[in-house]
């Protein structure tokens, strides 16, 4: 992928975008979305009752014309959308739930996932219960079939529109996901999955008297929505498998951490803890670790607990370091 033709294909796509959102007079997410699709319907300006008119979709039309003219990949059309998408959010404040998965992260999920499942002839699916736009999930699938792996996602989320983003972006890329729109704290028909992987919104989950299905719920007030998503997303993962979790570093320090100790206690392994760069975070109290859980059953056993703190997601010394620390770990467990 040459950098001249990522740049001409993001400005095209911002441009049209743009128009889009003039047009339709929508937000910068719906007008993202039918741009997207669009593009996926053979480059084909779609109008509705006379919108956009035939001005704007001759503009659009011959940014269009250019955009055939470059071949992009499914995971350089993932980095394209997250430009646009990041270039988006600048411009309409998103609530911070609603954020990308910035890709330093989501290469570590990738690296842990490959650390973890190291057999590349077993097909896994990857199970997100708070799949949002879905970049996190997409980075995941996406890198590890460039590592050679048969790689297929779930994911869940309540908001239809960052869903739709999801959807789009699946189709765009290529990439091997399913989508459902649901609370993905109530019963799910899911099959058991191989891993589970999310970024987790933080927050109080409304529902009082469906908390008290979970062991993470609390018996007076609200109980915390990641502390129950974490816990849901284990039930549909199968026997020994993986969780990798974005969590609030004070996780085990909270007012409601008795209830996650009972789970972890009582239903999973703790197996690691990765503390992330603290410059990554606005505060101390909005720092955020990488929870590694692992289900009971099958082979699976407590392990001494790896834990790590991460200087930097950009300095290769620090991250070549973490690497070398985790690969012996796993060796010596």
């Amino acid at each position: 992928m040459f950098p001249d033709q990522f740049e001409k294909a993001f400005s095209l796509n911002l441009e049209a975008v743009q128009l889009l959102q003039n047009a339709l007079g929508s937000s910068f997410l719906d007008a993202y979305i039918e741009n997207v699709e669009n593009q996926l319907d053979g480059f084909s300006v779609r109008v509705l009752a006379g919108v956009p008119n035939a001005e704007t979709v001759g503009k659009i039309e011959a940014l269009y014309s250019e955009l055939k003219k470059i071949s992009l990949a499914g995971e350089d059309l993932r980095k394209l959308s997250q430009l646009l998408l990041l270039k988006g959010s600048k411009t309409e404040q998103l609530q911070a739930n609603h954020q990308l998965t910035p890709d330093g992260l989501g290469f570590l999920f990738v690296y842990l996932l490959e650390q973890l499942y190291s057999d590349k002839k077993q097909a896994l699916t990857i199970f997100d219960p708070a799949v949002g736009m879905g970049n996190l999930l997409l980075t995941a699938l996406l890198n590890l079939k460039i590592a050679g792996y048969e790689a297929k996602g779930v994911g869940v989320d309540i908001d239809d529109t960052l869903l739709a983003v999801a959807a789009a972006d699946t189709e765009w890329t290529k990439g091997d996901m399913q989508l459902f729109h649901q609370d993905s704290l109530q019963d799910l028909l899911l099959d058991p999955t191989d891993a589970a992987i999310s970024d987790l919104p933080i927050g109080y989950y409304p529902n009082d008297q469906k908390a008290q299905d979970f062991i993470t719920g609390v018996t007076q007030g609200h109980s915390y929505a990641h502390h129950l998503l974490m816990e849901q997303a284990m039930n549909y993962v199968k026997e020994a498998g993986y969780g990798l979790f974005l969590v609030p570093s004070n996780l085990l320090e909270s007012k409601q951490a008795t209830q996650v100790k009972n789970w972890l206690a009582k239903k999973v392994f703790l197996q690691g803890l990765i503390q992330l760069p603290d410059q990554l975070f606005r505060s101390e109290q909005s720092r955020k670790s990488i929870l590694i859980v692992q289900n009971r059953g099958g082979d699976a056993s407590q392990k001494e607990v790896f834990l790590a703190k991460l200087a930097s997601l950009t300095d290769e010394k620090v991250i070549a370091k973490f690497f070398k620390q985790f690969e012996e770990w796993k060796l010596a467990n």
